[in-house]
């Protein structure tokens, strides 16, 4: 008889992929940091439409939102990882988990209707 063995959560490896997802999150942001000041440097907005203009660049805007995914999946690993953490009913583990992840989805969507202007 063959025994099913379910994987054990606990080990020398457990949260690694968690650890691999935050740093190339991290390495997003920074390269976004990298072309937002090259692009600060270039366009010189001192303006509320030299700003819209910077960001109406499609390439811009496409940036902006993965960069801005990135930082809200970085904040849910980290906030998820700090409830598993501390809160040990189960019940409010999973009402702030899903209150966090509807957060930050609404967040995901607002950014993404601020910058194509609707």
């Amino acid at each position: 008889m063959v025994k099913a063995y379910a994987k054990n959560p606990v080990g020398a490896h457990h949260g690694t992929g968690d650890w691999l997802l935050q740093r190339l999150t991290a390495i997003v942001m920074a390269l976004y940091t990298i072309v937002l000041v090259v692009a600060l440097i270039a366009f010189k907005p001192t303006t509320y439409d030299a700003w819209r203009d910077m960001f109406a660049y499609t390439f811009f805007q496409v940036a902006t939102l993965v960069t801005f995914a990135a930082l809200l999946y970085h904040a849910w690993v980290g906030v998820r990882d700090i409830v598993m953490d501390y809160v040990k009913s189960a019940g409010v583990r999973l009402t702030a988990h899903l209150l966090v992840a509807v957060y930050l989805f609404a967040c995901l969507a607002w950014s993404a209707a601020i910058l194509w202007g609707r």
